[in-house]
Order: C-alpha cells, then structure tokens, then sequence
C-alpha cells in the first residue's frame, strides 16, 4: 500500500508539471436564426439513410455499392487505421521499454606471462534490460493526446469524404435521370416535327400548302435531330462518372432507365445556427486538428527542459553453462540520467515557433469551417425555397406552351394561320420542357445540397 500510495502521488505531481497552454474551444458567436427561414421551426436533422427520402430504390442501390467499393471513401478508412496506428505508436513512450538479449562467445587470448600460451574460453550472457524516461513535463502525454486528436481528426474527415460521396452519386444520378428526361423531350419533339412534315408534304403534293412551309419545317426537324447526339454524348459522360463513384469501369456500369418525374422531395429542417455546428463533420475534424495544434505546442515547449532517463538491466553471466543459473552468476545495472538542452542551433526554439504558428494557421481554419458551415446552410436553405418556386412557375409555363400548340396546330389545319405560328409554338414548347427538366434537377441538386450542408446523417 505505501508504493501504490507514493507511486499515485508521484503520477498527480508528473500531471502537474504540464508545461503550455491548455485547450480552449475558441468563442465564435453563431446567428441568432437563419436569413433564409421564414419563422423557427423544430430541427428535423438528415437520416443516417437520408437518401432515401428520394423514393428512388435504384439510387438506394448505387449508394450502397458507393460505400461498398469507392476508392476515395476505401482512401479515408485507411486514414483512419494509419491515424490508430500512430496513436499506440505515441502511447509507448509513457510505458517502459523491455528488452531481452541473450549472447554466447568463445574466446581466445595470450596469456601475458614468460613462454606465452593461450587460453580459451566461452562465456554465456542472458540478459533483461528496461528503460523509461521519466514524462516530468508532460511531453509524452501531450504527443500521445495529439495523435489522439489527429485520430479524431481522420475519422471525421473519413465522414466527411463519405457524405461528399454519397451527395456526388446522388447529384450524379439525378444529372443521368435529368440528360435521360432531355432526351425523351428532343426525341418526342422531333417525333411530332416529323409528323408534321409528313403532313405537310402531303398537302404540299394536292396544292394546299406551298414548298416555302415544307423547307421550313424541313428545317425544324434537322435542328431537332441534331440535338439529340449532344444530349447522348452527356449522357454517356454522366453514367461513366457515376460508375466511378460506385467503384466500376465504365464499361461494365449499367443503369436502368428512369425519370426525374415522381421522386421524392424530403423536407430537412436545420434548426437554429448554434445546433449546426455540432453535426458537421468538417467543423469537428478542424477541431480535432486545433486540439493536435495545441498539445505539439506543449511538446515544443517541454523540449527546453531536461530529460530524466531511468535504465536498469539484469541477467546472468557465466563462462560454463551449468553454473550460468547459480547465485554467483547474477548481474545487474541500474542507472539514472539527466539531459539538459544548452545548444542546439536554434532548433528547439524555431521548433516551438513553428508549432505556435502551425496553431494560428489552424485556428484561422477552424474560424474559416464554422462560418462556411454557416454559410452553405444559408446557401442551400435559399436554393431550396428559390428553385422550388422556379419549378412551380415553369411548369406553369409548361402548361400553358402546350395549350397554344394544340390550338395552333388546330387553327393551322382549318386554314387560319401559316406553319410560322405552329413552328413559333412548338418551339417555345420544346425551351418551356427542356428548362422545366432543367429547373426540376437544379430543386433535387438543392435538396441533396442541403443534407450536405447540414452534415448528412452523422452524430458526434
């Protein structure tokens, strides 16, 4: 009882004797609300799953295949074992180090005596050594907390890259759904412009319409048709990317076809500001990193202290085997050292400079990821409400496009009006489809944006 007494007062006065600053979690004020919200409403956070909120059992499909096999997201889950690593790594030096060795030599010597001779003989040494150095400032411990915080630092930065995958293969597949939409529309455009023709070629051959309507139709369709190859060639591009965000070539990548039409559009809610910051991942690895930026300060600073080193060591020696194990053959050493820095060049000092600005660096990104957490939630918030107006408008648009160009197309086959006027719509039906895709990709694009911003599904 009286070791374990002397050894726990010994282990409180080592804590003690810490040398540099301690951490403090810097003070940056959030908002009082959102710029972009309306009225306060209860925080409704992102799923760990949020993106099923979408209804789509295809794109469920890819994000599980992306988990599965991204290679950026395999990357950062080797980050986080190599991070494990250097943590025991750093836990070592506050343990001591123990060694065994062992060693059998034959020697042969002259004997220093008149008529010379020599004599030989074997010795046998099996030996324990320890060493330990003796953490008085808090060097050790503070290099083992920095690789703890590194540690904390990889694993959020390991969700981080996970929520960036997951936001890509979601903006990627409603980018394939969106080219697939545009080119359903140029198809069904050019269809009807065909029909049209064919019509008019027919009037054109009993004289009811003259060949100056039939070229500019002609025209029409050729625009069309050459439409179609740009919108194929994206299209392509889009589904080579996303196989690569789920880990597969680009030749083996399929997916099947489908719309943006009768997706899901869930309605994450963030909340007030001060809630934000502890549910980004990127917010919590520039702390983690500050937090390392902190105690290598503490490591800089006990290097202009001494170091106490404690070895001891202890075996056997003996020049015949079988008396190595008796009484007489013990050997030990025991041994205490100290070590003061006097000279080093400017070394020591120019290391702690280094850390103190390594710290202010890091402490400008952690400022830096707060306020851009702030900001892409005002961001997402603002593009959500505005592109969901926009939809409802250009569908609107949609609608009414349509109408004129059934009543054009009426009004042309009773003979009221020339094919300008049904050219004139059935182009502006064309642009109001082809924006409303468009303006349907850039809401769901918003959504995923927002779940983003708000650090996905991820808890601290």
């Amino acid at each position: 009882m009286p070791a374990l007494r002397a050894s726990a007062a010994l282990t409180l006065a080592l804590a003690g004797c810490a040398v540099g600053p301690a951490y403090h979690r810097p003070s940056i004020p959030p908002p009082p609300a959102w710029i972009a919200s309306t009225a306060p409403a209860p925080a409704a956070w992102p799923s760990a799953d949020w993106w099923r909120g979408f209804g789509s059992p295809q794109l469920d499909g890819l994000i599980a295949e992306a988990e599965r096999a991204n290679d950026d997201l395999a990357a950062a889950i080797a980050r986080v074992r190599e991070a494990e690593a250097q943590v025991a790594i750093a836990t070592a030096p506050l343990l001591p180090a123990l060694d065994a060795s062992a060693a059998a030599t034959r020697q042969r010597m002259l004997l220093p005596m008149p008529g010379g001779g020599t004599l030989s003989y074997n010795t046998y040494l099996p030996e324990l050594s320890a060493s330990y150095e003796l953490d008085f400032w808090g060097a050790n411990r503070a290099a083992r907390a920095a690789a703890i915080a590194t540690a904390n630092a990889s694993r959020s930065d390991r969700v981080t890259v996970e929520l960036t995958v997951m936001t890509s293969v979601a903006d990627t597949y409603f980018t394939a759904l969106e080219l697939q939409d545009q080119l359903k529309i140029a198809q069904d455009n050019l269809a009807s412009a065909e029909e049209t023709l064919r019509g008019l070629t027919i009037d054109e051959r009993v004289g009811t319409t003259t060949s100056l309507d039939v070229a500019q139709q002609e025209a029409e369709v050729a625009t069309l048709s050459a439409g179609i190859p740009p919108l194929q060639q994206q299209l392509q591009q889009t589904l080579d990317a996303l196989a690569i965000l789920v880990g597969a070539t680009p030749q083996a990548f399929k997916l099947a076809p489908g719309t943006l039409t009768g997706l899901g559009e869930p309605r994450p809610s963030p909340g007030l500001p001060s809630e934000l910051l502890a549910r980004r991942p990127d917010v919590a690895e520039a702390e983690a990193e500050l937090i390392a930026a902190n105690a290598d300060i503490q490591v800089a600073r006990a290097a202009f202290f001494p170091t106490i080193d404690l070895t001891a060591s202890g075996g056997y020696e003996s020049t015949a085997l079988q008396t190595l194990l008796e009484p007489g053959s013990r050997i030990f050493s025991l041994a205490a050292g100290l070590t003061q820095p006097v000279f080093h060049g400017g070394a020591i000092l120019g290391q702690y400079h280094l850390s103190e600005a390594r710290y202010a660096e890091l402490l400008a990104d952690y400022h830096k990821a707060v306020i851009s957490a702030l900001g892409n939630v005002e961001d997402a918030l603002v593009a959500v409400r505005e592109t969901a107006d926009e939809q409802q408008r250009e569908q609107n648009a949609v609608d009414t496009a349509r109408r004129a160009y059934r009543l054009s197309q009426a009004q042309f086959h009773a003979g009221t009006i020339n094919i300008l006027t049904v050219l004139s719509t059935e182009t502006a039906l064309f642009t109001a489809q082809s924006t409303l895709a468009q303006v349907k990709l850039a809401h769901l694009q918003s959504l995923v944006g927002l779940f983003n911003a708000l650090g996905g599904g991820w808890k601290p």
